[in-house]
């Protein structure tokens, strides 16, 4: 992707077209419900022909199902973008009569069958280069969804795959595309010669004609599982071995990327026995593949064969900030919290994607400290509180929508994420993994609702919580605190007020849940569990001494909003002394009373020496508006943290300065980093230097490749400074 002065000049010159989130009143979405069907599939068997210098594809697809009532006569499937030739019900027979809309397939069976009566028929069906209007299922325009040929590039061979979530199963085999009616699977794959072709299950057989050199790979898998999750890629893979025990791990890649694969998957085993361990359940499925696509983000937890963005794999430099394992551990958690067990419909993906993102978290905590865990947890917190307060609040089970995929948002993903954390905090460690091996144990392979969740809870530890669902599932919104204290001195008390400001309604509700409000005085901190049941609350605690800080919510349990009045003395305390949410909450309080004399100094201290990175990065941004000249030493100095964010944040703070004499340091640090993170930071500060010459180097460096392309965007941004200043 090489730069030019003129692209960048005509940058400038364009028209801004990025809006602001608009506001969407989700109550006017249409209500839905779970889809009534007329029979159950037991199994689909699969052939598929590819082609792929045609990009065509033929295949007959086997469905064997039994009907949920009598007199079934007429079976309609889902099918759409290929055309279906005839349709039998064994070899030799007469052809089935049959209608294709653009939508379904309607076959005529030759008699009816009664209720439970096994019957199976197969659909011979064929398409030439597909293409499917994703954005007519709610996806973006340059989804795959369905069957995709993609031809050979600079960064990826010829290949084909399938991507089927959330309703793209229909665009390469006939089926029941709901996600309650889970069937078993053979998947039957003749490919050009060279070419692997990876599916779901175990690998049966593969086999060769002599005369072409055509390969047939077929794979099976037993357990009943929903359509979007069936997958099917095809090209030269490479596979790369590794194995948990006895299970087969394995890491299909391009030939080119083997060490890459190493890399990005290599914890995948360790995550395993971790996730069996946590869940009470051991994986479920005769192997765990995943495999790169290119053009393709995240990643998708098709059964056992998981595939994800080539953006995954790193080199060694982009791994200290750009490491694999939390996209690979939360697709990992999906075998069993979205295909073991799966959503009934859509109003539930929450038990598939909060629980999923939620044990990314758990995964991180265990094995990069509780620090990072939570931070993990407060990004997630961020991240659903900028969607309710631009877009929406709405419950996370919701029966309204207009696609699919309107309910894979924020409030699905990270609320849920939060929500089951507070669920855990509630209930005790031991009874929520106690009530999830429970519930995983009674619905394995069977489409489940919330409802079933909550049963499994009371089941298990003779907890009721429909209090908690109630308020955090069932209805929207979160908390918003008021928050303040007095003490006083005799007898020795604090009198803390609570109140909810948030506004309330039928969806809204006030909020009733335990709180715990830590007490720090010289003499140690103590901590009392109370409970919040109106919106106006007022409670007295002991404290014979004078508080040196008062933490509500002491160990970051709750989700919400928190405006907490406190004294300078008290947040220049915590910034020293409370965990590392509450120091950075306390860096976010200080950084609006700059001016007042103890506060800078408290600020640069913590940007030095604060034990945790964020915190460090934290102080730096917030005392961005005050640098000057005179800091110059003390940025070059935070730009050699340990931390490469650190050293970002205080290049970005640097070139926020537009000095020109700094110029050759920022090509310095550009040159000197080892992090592509600070690199892009060095890069758009030689454009905000302003100095024309800088120009043909900045065209250069926008040809480095790096994660997600971040030096050739700095490299745009600074040529786009560059323009500005002059």
């Amino acid at each position: 992707m090489r730069l030019t002065l003129a692209v960048a000049l005509l940058a400038l010159f364009a028209v801004a077209t990025a809006q602001p989130p608009q506001h969407v009143d989700v109550y006017q979405r249409p209500e839905r419900a779970q889809r009534n069907r007329d029979y159950d599939v037991l199994r689909y068997r699969i052939e598929l022909t590819f082609h792929q210098d045609a990009r065509s594809f033929e295949g007959a697809a086997t469905v064997t199902l039994r009907p949920l009532r009598d007199d079934f006569a007429l079976c309609v499937l889902d099918a759409e973008t290929f055309k279906v030739s005839r349709v039998v019900m064994e070899a030799g027979t007469a052809p089935l009569t049959f209608e294709q809309s653009a939508t379904a397939l309607s076959v005529h069976l030759p008699r009816s069958y009664a209720y439970g009566q096994q019957l199976a028929f197969t659909v011979y069906y064929r398409e030439d280069d597909p293409h499917v209007d994703a954005s007519a299922h709610g996806m973006p325009a340059n989804y795959d969804l369905g069957l995709t040929f993609k031809a050979a590039t600079s960064t990826h061979p010829r290949l084909a795959n399938t991507l089927s979530f959330p309703e793209g199963a229909r665009h390469w085999f006939p089926c029941d595309d709901q996600p309650d009616d889970k069937a078993a699977s053979d998947v039957i794959v003749n490919v050009d010669p060279g070419d692997q072709a990876i599916s779901n299950g175990r690998l049966v057989t593969t086999t060769e004609d002599p005369a072409t050199g055509r390969r047939t790979f077929h794979w099976s898998e037993d357990k009943p599982f929903s359509t979007y999750l069936f997958v099917v890629v095809v090209g030269p893979y490479v596979k790369v071995e590794d194995r948990f025990g006895t299970l087969p791990v394995n890491y299909w890649v391009y030939a080119d990327r083997v060490a890459d694969a190493r890399r990005s998957f290599h914890n995948t085993p360790k995550m395993i026995r971790f996730f069996n361990e946590t869940f009470g359940f051991p994986y479920p499925w005769p192997k765990y593949d995943q495999i790169v696509l290119p053009h393709f983000g995240g990643g998708a937890e098709s059964t056992s064969a998981t595939v994800v963005g080539d953006g995954t794999l790193h080199d060694a430099k982009a791994d200290p900030d750009f490491p694999s394992d939390s996209l690979v551990a939360h697709e990992l958690a999906h075998q069993w919290w979205g295909d073991l067990v799966t959503m009934r419909d859509w109003s539930q993906t929450w038990l598939n994607e909060a629980f999923a993102t939620y044990f990314e978290y758990v995964y991180s905590r265990r094995t990069l400290g509780d620090d990072e865990g939570a931070l993990n947890l407060l990004e997630k917190t961020r991240s659903y509180l900028q969607e309710a307060h631009t877009r929406y609040e709405r419950p996370i089970v919701f029966q309204r929508w207009n696609v699919p995929n309107d309910n894979f948002d924020r409030h699905t993903y990270q609320k849920g994420a939060v929500v089951l954390h507070m669920l855990e905090w509630v209930i005790g460690e031991a009874n929520f993994r106690r009530a999830l091996s429970s519930f995983l144990h009674k619905h394995a392979y069977e489409p489940v609702d919330t409802h079933d969740l909550q049963d499994a809870i009371s089941e298990s530890t003779g907890q009721s919580l429909d209090w908690f669902f109630d308020e955090w599932v069932y209805k929207a919104g979160h908390p918003v605190f008021e928050v303040g204290y007095s003490w006083t001195p005799s007898p020795g008390t604090v009198r803390l007020s609570v109140r909810q400001v948030q506004p309330t309604s039928e969806n809204v509700p006030v909020f009733q849940m335990p709180v715990v409000i830590g007490i720090t005085t010289p003499s140690g901190t103590a901590h009392d569990r109370v409970w919040i049941r109106k919106a106006d609350e007022t409670f007295e605690l002991p404290s014979p001494e004078k508080p040196l800080m008062i933490r509500f919510d002491e160990g970051n349990h709750l989700l919400k909003e928190l405006t907490f009045r406190k004294s300078s003395e008290e947040l220049l305390f915590q910034l020293r002394h409370d965990d590392v949410i509450g120091r950075l909450w306390a860096a976010e309080q200080l950084s609006e009373r700059l001016r007042e004399p103890d506060v800078d100094p408290a600020l640069r201290q913590a940007a030095a020496d604060d034990p945790f990175w964020a915190v460090r990065r934290e102080a730096i941004q917030r005392l961005a508006s005050s640098f000057a000249a005179d800091d110059v030493p003390f940025l070059r100095e935070r730009a050699l943290d340990p931390a490469s964010r650190v050293r970002a944040a205080a290049l970005r703070a640097l070139g926020d300065l537009r000095d020109r004499a700094l110029e050759p340091y920022f090509r310095e640090r550009y040159a000197g980093d080892e992090s592509y993170l600070a690199q892009a930071e060095a890069v758009r500060a030689i454009g905000k230097c302003g100095d024309p010459a800088s120009i043909p180097f900045l065209d250069r460096v926008s040809d480095v490749r790096s994660p997600n392309d971040i030096i050739h965007a700095a490299a745009v941004d600074a040529l786009k400074a560059l323009t500005v200043s002059k």
